[in-house]
């Protein structure tokens, strides 16, 4: 469980990465017409919140005493999710397209939050005595 967490976890921030990326060189109203509600200036600042988010799901994998981050950053780009999600359907509720795609994307965040804080807490200890053995 511990591997395809953190596997899952490295395409998240990759993702999320590209995503970040992604908003630094097109408009929310390029990206998507029914986002075009988003100002201009709150779709640079999700970039650079999502870019720290990046960090906070493999920061753990270097920091033990920071595996809390993790679960919170998936939790926080659900929330994103479900925020484009939401501004998408009040705009747009006959195109469902892109809502299966974020409802996926976040699906794999809430999965990974659940197995941090429940399932399989991070415990980079143990990884590191079986790369030992």
């Amino acid at each position: 469980m511990n591997i395809l967490l953190w596997s899952l976890q490295a395409l998240l921030a990759l993702h999320t990465t590209m995503g970040a990326v992604w908003k630094w060189s097109h408009s929310a109203t390029e990206t998507m017409p029914s986002l075009g509600a988003i100002p201009n200036g709150a779709w640079i600042s999700l970039s650079g919140l999502e870019l720290l988010l990046c960090i906070c799901l493999v920061l753990p994998a270097f920091r033990k005493s920071l595996a809390n981050l993790a679960p919170v950053a998936a939790l926080c780009i659900a929330g994103e999710m479900l925020l484009f999600t939401i501004i998408h359907l009040l705009s747009s509720p006959q195109d469902l397209s892109s809502v299966f795609y974020w409802m996926t994307v976040l699906a794999v965040c809430i999965f990974i939050a659940y197995g941090r804080f429940y399932l399989k807490p991070i415990r980079i200890e143990d990884a590191v005595e079986r790369v030992q053995v």
